[in-house]
């Protein structure tokens, strides 16, 4: 709690004298200092130091929230409150439509795209069970629901975060043995219980916060509960298994997927250049003398291998740019105290935190740029008269495998 300079002295005898400054007081009867955020009673003068708040009770003395809480100038609380009202509004009708045309739509039952609805699912659900509170605590600048739900909302958190943290990270772990191994093992089934044991293994790191083991600090030191400074050993272990399991090491993983399937593409991509001299040769010889007269076209299409990945890259992309400055946030402000009560702590956490959010709306608009599937339902789950999707450019494209190169004539191309 930050305490007011403000100070009621009750002077008992007439030369116990007070002076108050902006950070001490001083007694000329007992000759001691008083800083301030103290309550102390001298016997020699019987003076009585009050807090601001018990000032103000009696002195209806009104002080600024922003001076006692730490918050944000009024054009500021404004902004990111509508930044917010529109990425709640986004993050929950974006990603129930994901959820509902899985769903509905048999068609639509792969496995890729049933982890799509886990994690579509997981951000619906933070905007449902965070944001709105959140919103209402950064235009009060403090947290007005009580201890309780301080602990059932930080659990919230961070089970719909792990969760989408570990479903990213199945998928790209899917795309990495497709291209790279060359195996594809995930079926619907598989997919079903990977995000059974997900959500379970979510929700058992995040139960912990529930039951107050560790006590978060109530805001108002940040929009909602949060990881905040202490020297308990057990809190700070805790914050590190959080932060190490659940997002540096997916984070590490994911980066490994990523750069593997990168160097298996630039490799295939050189070997199938090199060859392609030798194809013609071997054509020309099938055809005759005369095809040698027109330049042979080879036409290899590998799209089908690298689209779905380049989904997956941009969603990791997303995915590191919202989280990394909360979780490095979090880390900072578990261990410095000098950061935790910085005086504008309440407005970094904000925008940090509407950062992370920012990913459950920007989640779904990527289905609907990067996935043909997902924008034809899209459009055929809206009303005729809502036209104001623009409709995007795609080829649909038969299944192929992924193991296979397709090589076409002159006059063909690769559907």
């Amino acid at each position: 709690m930050v305490y007011s300079p403000l100070l009621t002295a009750h002077a008992g005898t007439s030369n116990s004298t007070v002076v108050n400054s902006e950070h001490t007081y001083f007694n000329s009867s007992a000759h001691a200092v008083i800083h301030n955020e103290m309550e102390l009673s001298v016997a020699e003068g019987s003076a009585t130091y009050k807090t601001a708040e018990s000032n103000s009770m009696e002195n209806s003395t009104a002080i600024p929230t922003q001076s006692v809480y730490g918050g944000i100038g009024l054009p500021v609380q404004i902004f990111l409150s509508a930044v917010l009202v529109v990425i709640a509004l986004i993050s929950f009708l974006g990603n129930f439509i994901v959820c509902l045309m899985v769903y509905q739509k048999a068609a639509m039952r792969s496995a890729i795209n049933i982890l799509l609805a886990s994690l579509a699912f997981a951000d619906m659900m933070l905007a449902v069970m965070n944001m709105p509170f959140a919103l209402i605590t950064v235009n009060t600048t403090h947290w007005v629901f009580g201890d309780i739900f301080c602990r059932v909302s930080a659990m919230f958190f961070w089970l719909f975060v792990i969760e989408g943290v570990v479903i990213l990270l199945i998928i790209s772990i899917d795309r990495f043995l497709i291209i790279v191994q060359r195996q594809d093992k995930l079926n619907p089934y598989r997919a079903k219980l990977l995000i059974a044991i997900s959500w379970g293994m979510a929700f058992c790191m995040a139960f912990p916060l529930a039951v107050g083991s560790p006590h978060l600090p109530v805001p108002p030191r940040a929009p909602q509960c949060v990881f905040g400074y202490s020297t308990d050993s057990g809190y700070r272990a805790y914050v590190l298994l959080i932060i190490i399991m659940f997002f540096f090491i997916p984070f590490m993983l994911m980066l490994y997927s990523f750069m593997g399937i990168l160097n298996t593409v630039r490799h295939n991509a050189i070997r199938i250049h090199s060859s392609s001299d030798s194809i013609c040769l071997g054509q020309a010889s099938k055809l005759g003398l005369m095809s040698l007269q027109r330049p042979c076209q080879l036409s290899i299409d590998m799209s089908f291998k690298t689209r779905a990945f380049t989904t997956i890259l941009i969603l990791f992309i997303v995915f590191t740019f919202c989280s990394a400055p909360f979780t490095t946030y979090s880390l900072v402000s578990t261990f410095s105290s000098s950061f935790y009560h910085k005086g504008n702590f309440f407005e970094i956490s904000t925008w940090l935190l509407w950062l992370t959010y920012l990913k459950s709306a920007l989640n779904p608009l990527i289905y609907y740029w990067r996935i043909k599937k997902f924008r034809d339902a899209c459009l055929e789950l809206m009303p005729k008269t809502f036209t104001f999707l623009p409709q995007l450019p795609g080829r649909t494209r038969r299944r192929i495998r992924p193991s296979a190169i397709y090589v076409c004539g002159e006059h063909r191309s690769v559907v």
